[in-house]
């Protein structure tokens, strides 16, 4: 199948360069509505669905072939093949953070800069490292989301987005997360929440900015610290909002920081 009608690619803006989207779990590209057009002047927007969310081919999630990340990767690197980019800035959501850094390492080339929109290359707690979930929190996450998938969407987009003050918020994730296939978004909760990336940071040589909500359940402060002392060549910036998608609680701070470290042009160098 067409690489670009498999991910529902779509192309807009102008300029030499090309900014890639990628959103996180139970979500798709619509969610970057409220920061992908401010780049349209300057960038090639390009927003994609991972397979298996939004309107990308459904009958191409596999659960073998997507039983890591890396596969979700893959398929982001076959878009920018397909549309010959090079030179790329990456903006990652969540696990499609995840999902960009590892398209970094396998491409760097194709790569000039990720923006990582609250990363975490682990949720689960470690020795030595808080990712803000014990195991027993997980097993709990998805055995509720194979008993009751929509009540379970109901109770956790609200932890979710942060914002009991705006709750059309956390009512629009819960319609992306109810319009999911329900077998498809359980076997990609149980991917995303039981990862491990942490060992790939240290092969991450493109230049980053990592974005953080100053209170977030699901990254904590801890983690973008981590990601920050990890990260060879890369920035921090805690937005001051709450919840795990500042893309629509904060769209304003979230373009701003993103526009400043453009700005700043901060490149690989490639051997």
């Amino acid at each position: 199948m067409d690489r670009l009608k498999r991910n529902n690619v779509t192309v807009s803006g102008s300029g030499e360069q090309a900014m890639v989207f990628v959103h996180g779990f139970g979500c798709d590209q619509h969610m970057w509505r409220l920061v992908a057009p401010q780049f349209k002047a300057d960038y090639r927007v390009v927003l994609l669905d991972l397979v298996g969310a939004g309107k990308s081919d459904l009958a191409a999630y596999h659960p073998t072939r997507y039983s890591s990340l890396s596969a979700h990767a893959e398929d982001l690197l076959a878009v920018l093949h397909e549309l010959d980019l090079y030179n790329v800035v990456l903006v990652g959501h969540s696990v499609g953070a995840t999902i960009a850094m590892l398209a970094a390492i396998q491409e760097p080339a194709r790569i000039a800069q990720l923006i990582l929109v609250a990363p975490s290359p682990r949720f689960l707690n470690d020795a030595g490292y808080t990712g803000g979930f014990e195991p027993a929190d997980i097993e709990e996450l998805l055995e509720a989301m194979n008993n009751n998938y929509l009540g379970w969407s109901g109770a956790i987009t609200p932890v979710i987005m942060g914002h009991p003050d705006r709750p059309e918020l956390a009512t629009e994730l819960n319609n992306s997360f109810c319009s999911t296939d329900p077998t498809i978004a359980r076997h990609f909760a149980r991917v995303t929440f039981l990862a491990d990336n942490r060992a790939d940071l240290a092969l991450v040589r493109t230049p980053s900015l990592i974005l953080q909500c100053a209170n977030d359940t699901l990254a904590p402060q801890a983690v973008g610290t981590f990601l920050h002392q990890k990260l060879a060549d890369s920035q921090l910036v805690v937005l001051d909002t709450s919840g795990h998608c500042p893309h629509l609680s904060a769209p304003h701070a979230t373009t701003a920081a993103m526009q400043h470290f453009l700005r700043s042009k901060p490149t690989a160098h490639h051997e």
